[in-house]
Formats: structure tokens, C-alpha cells, sequence
């Protein structure tokens, strides 16, 4: 079995040092994210920099849900994945972020009335640090913190369901700065509370505040915390995080909120263009995604939106959109909190009813569904992960799968128990956020625990 490196003795950009925890007693130093990290600074235009074997924030390195190592299994040998350790955690929807040796993840203590930041040792999953304030909750579902954490040169910035922003030193989690976007901005706290993860793009840190005054949409400094820009006037922000995508020649930031989805310049918060698409109840939050000369998002009540992108500017004109505001007749594919994924001129998707469908990118044609990855109620949901030529896909029942997905149909491969369903939903327990993937190894959280477990290969594994 491979060793996961612990954190370094060094946290990188930071320079401090603190004990090498590395498990089971390994001195292998963990290797440098610094080259692969200005390799990704450039293919992204001064983006996230981070080590390919990270995912520092949510959807991954590059927020488009892909996982690109090697050496990683098809099958899972007796139906069983090689738990490496469990911790105890408290309750939060929030994913974890892995990065620099180290694990990062939100929880909500209900009983002291707080929101917890925790940072674990990647290879052991000790405890390193843990940043605890108050916060007292008034949103629908409250288990805890919705947004995964995101990390960048030794800052881990996180977003709590209140409002609360931090910037922490990821070394020892000290507060660098803070914005609470109630009193700072006059947000109204959305009525599922603050879920849009923040981005960092070179030295901007984009944050959908939903404040007064066009502050939408705010970034800041990611060092400081100094305003840099603001943009946008919106009723609501829904829970969509922010993304940058490269389409007519043109980084642009891609912002969702339940009224309109807007392209901005994410130097100076300039519009480039507006689409207006109404969201029902503001449930704007399965993340956008392209492939380039696309862009597509989909709710749950009012459906899908497919737009074209042009090719030498930044404009978009709608391709084809759903016909139907039903929960229950959806032609095309209703998402609720799953994004997602463009392949080929195809889109696979995870309806709000649990249905995987398949889609004619161009047209919106249905080309196939079926329920056997996930299962048939209101809101169910399955995280869709490609890696390689198969997709993960990490259902609400805790299981994780293998399966290749092609307009030919749909071939399961394996699946395992990764983690037990703890959030109590309509009559049923469900896991509700989105595992990380990093380091050949899967790690996932419940209301109870986080658990990282091995998905090498055998041949991948030192010594093999």
C-alpha cells in the first residue's frame, strides 16, 4: 500500500515550520508543489497553483470535477475499499480540501453554537489545528458549513453558512483576515445559507457576497483582504460557486445567481454579457460547466439552460433550454446538487429524482437514463467524477462506483461502501458532499467522520 505523506516540516509559501507527522513513521519529505504549481498558474493565466496530486478546493485543481492521476483502480477487490484512517468530525456539508500534506474540513458544533475550521495530517488524519468561532445558526438545514475550503500558498479561505469568511494560515491557522458579509456588506444570509466556495484567481480571492450596494459579487486581495472590485446588484445569490472558463479568446468569470447567468471580467468585474434564466426558489447551485464553445447549468425546477459561446469574443446566445418549470416533467435532465459532465458532444447528469441521463449536447435529446447508480426519490443525488476513461460517482448512500459512461449506455464497473449515509432527509440518511480526491486516495465526510481510503492500483504501489 502506498504511504501518504504527512505535512512537511515546511508549509510552503509560509515558511514556517512545524513537527513532520508523516504516517507510519515514512521520512520521505513530500514532494514540491512549486513546479507543477507554476505549470497550472500558466495553463490557467495566473490561476490556482497547486500540485497535481492535490485537490485544494472544491471540484479539484481546476474546478472542473476532473481527477487526473494515474495508477488508479477500476475494481475494488471484494467489494471493499482499504480504509487508511477515520477521524471524528461534527456535523457539516461542506466537502474537504486536500493540499500541502495536509487535509482541510468544516463542521458546525451544535451544541457550543460554533463553526469549526479542522486541519488534519494527510497520512494520518492527526489533528493539527483547529480554528473555532461563534455562530449561531437561522438557515433551513443546518447541520453545518456548506462551502469546501480553499487553499492556496499555505492560506486555507473558507465560507461559512452564516457569512463568515476567513483567511487562515494553513501552517497553524492563525487569522490573517476576515469579512462577515451581514455586517460588512448587508447580505441577506440565503435561506439554505452561504454555500458559493471561494476562488482564487492569481492575487484575487472571488467571493459571491450578495451584499448592498453592487457588491454581488466581491474580490479581495487574497493576502490582505483589501477590496479590489465589486460588480453586480442581484435580489439573491443562490449557492452556485463562481468559475472561470477560456471561450472567445477570453478568461471569463462565469457567476449563476437565480435571476440571470453573468460573464465578467474577473480583472475589473467589467459585465462581458447577461443571460437571463429564473431560477425557482433560488436554487441556482450545480456549478456550470463548458467544454469550450458550450456552457450549461441546470436547476431543479426550471431545468436546463445550453448556451453557445462564441468563438472569437465573449458572448453566448441560447442553443436550447428546457420547456418544462415541473419537478416531475423533465424531458431533458432537472439537476438539483449534482453537476454535470460535458464529454464529447455528450452530458451526463444527475437529475433532482436521481435519474442519470444522458443528452445530446447539441440539441438537448435524451439518449438514455437509468436509476442504477443512484436510486428514485425527490432530491437524490450523485456526484459525477471523471478520471481516466471511467467516472466516479459518489452517491448519497455512501457508496463509491466505477462505471464508463458513453452514448452507448451505462457500464458499472464496481462499487464499494466508502462511507455510512448519517444526514437525515425525507425519510432517508444521505451523504451530501463531495469527497476529494487526491494523493491516489479518496477522502469523504460525514455528519460523524471523515474517512480517507487507498484507490491504487497494485502495480502503482512502491515496491510492486
Amino acid at each position: 500500500m502506498r504511504r501518504l505523506s504527512g505535512s512537511d516540516a515546511r508549509c510552503a509559501a509560509g515558511g514556517s515550520s512545524l513537527p513532520l507527522l508523516l504516517g507510519g513513521g515514512s521520512n520521505r519529505i513530500v514532494r514540491s508543489s512549486l513546479i507543477m504549481g507554476s505549470l497550472l498558474a500558466v495553463l490557467q493565466g495566473g490561476g490556482l497553483s497547486v500540485s497535481a496530486d492535490d485537490w485544494p478546493q472544491w471540484r479539484g485543481p481546476l474546478r472542473d470535477g476532473v481527477w487526473r492521476e494515474t495508477g488508479i483502480a477500476d475494481r475494488f477487490e471484494g467489494g471493499q475499499l482499504p480504509i487508511r484512517w477515520r477521524v471524528a468530525i461534527k456535523p457539516g456539508y461542506a466537502g474537504p480540501a486536500v493540499a500541502e500534506g495536509r487535509v482541510f474540513v468544516t463542521d458546525r458544533d451544535r451544541d457550543k453554537h460554533t463553526e469549526r475550521v479542522l486541519c488534519l495530517d494527510v497520512g494520518t488524519g492527526q489533528l493539527l489545528w483547529r480554528h473555532e468561532y461563534a455562530c449561531t445558526y437561522g438557515v433551513s438545514y443546518d447541520s453545518g458549513p456548506r462551502a469546501t475550503p480553499t487553499v492556496r500558498d499555505a492560506k486555507v479561505y473558507t465560507l461559512g453558512a452564516m457569512g463568515h469568511l476567513f483567511c487562515l494560515d494553513a501552517c497553524d491557522g492563525r487569522i490573517l483576515w476576515t469579512k462577515d458579509c451581514v455586517k460588512d456588506y448587508r447580505a441577506p444570509v440565503p435561506v439554505w445559507g452561504f454555500a458559493s466556495a471561494p476562488l482564487v484567481d492569481g492575487e484575487r480571492l472571488i467571493a459571491l457576497i450578495g451584499g448592498a450596494d453592487t457588491a454581488a459579487v466581491v474580490v479581495f486581495h487574497k493576502d490582505t483582504g483589501r477590496e479590489i472590485w465589486r460588480s453586480l446588484s442581484a435580489r439573491e445569490i443562490g449557492y452556485c460557486p463562481p468559475v472561470i472558463i477560456e471561450a472567445g479568446g477570453t478568461r471569463q468569470l462565469i457567476v449563476w445567481m437565480p435571476e440571470e447567468l453573468c460573464s465578467l471580467d474577473p480583472h475589473s468585474g467589467e459585465v462581458h454579457w447577461r443571460q437571463p434564466f429564473h431560477c425557482e426558489s433560488g436554487l441556482s447551485i450545480a456549478t456550470p460547466i463548458t467544454d469550450g464553445h458550450r456552457l450549461f447549468v441546470s436547476t431543479f425546477y426550471n431545468g436546463p439552460l445550453m448556451l453557445r459561446l462564441a468563438a472569437t469574443r465573449s458572448a453566448a446566445t441560447v442553443l436550447w433550454k428546457g420547456e418544462s418549470d415541473s419537478e416531475l416533467d423533465t424531458e431533458k435532465v432537472h439537476c438539483l446538487m449534482s453537476t454535470p459532465w460535458l464529454k464529447d458532444g455528450y452530458l451526463y447528469a444527475v437529475g433532482g429524482y436521481g435519474a442519470l441521463r444522458c443528452l445530446d449536447a447539441e440539441t438537448g435529446a435524451r439518449v438514455w437514463e437509468t436509476y442504477q447508480p443512484t436510486g428514485n426519490d425527490r432530491w437524490w443525488n450523485a456526484f459525477l467524477i471523471p478520471c481516466g476513461d471511467r467516472v466516479f460517482i459518489a452517491n448519497e448512500q455512501g457508496e463509491l462506483i466505477t462505471a464508463r459512461l458513453s452514448p452507448k449506455g451505462y457500464e458499472e464497473l464496481s462499487r464499494a461502501r466508502l462511507i455510512e449515509p448519517t444526514n437525515r432527509v425525507r425519510r432517508r440518511d444521505v451523504v451530501w458532499s463531495h469527497p476529494a480526491f487526491a494523493n491516489r486516495h479518496v477522502f469523504a465526510r460525514n455528519d460523524k467522520a471523515i474517512v480517507c481510503a487507498s484507490l491504487e492500483t497494485a502495480a502503482s504501489q512502491p515496491g510492486r
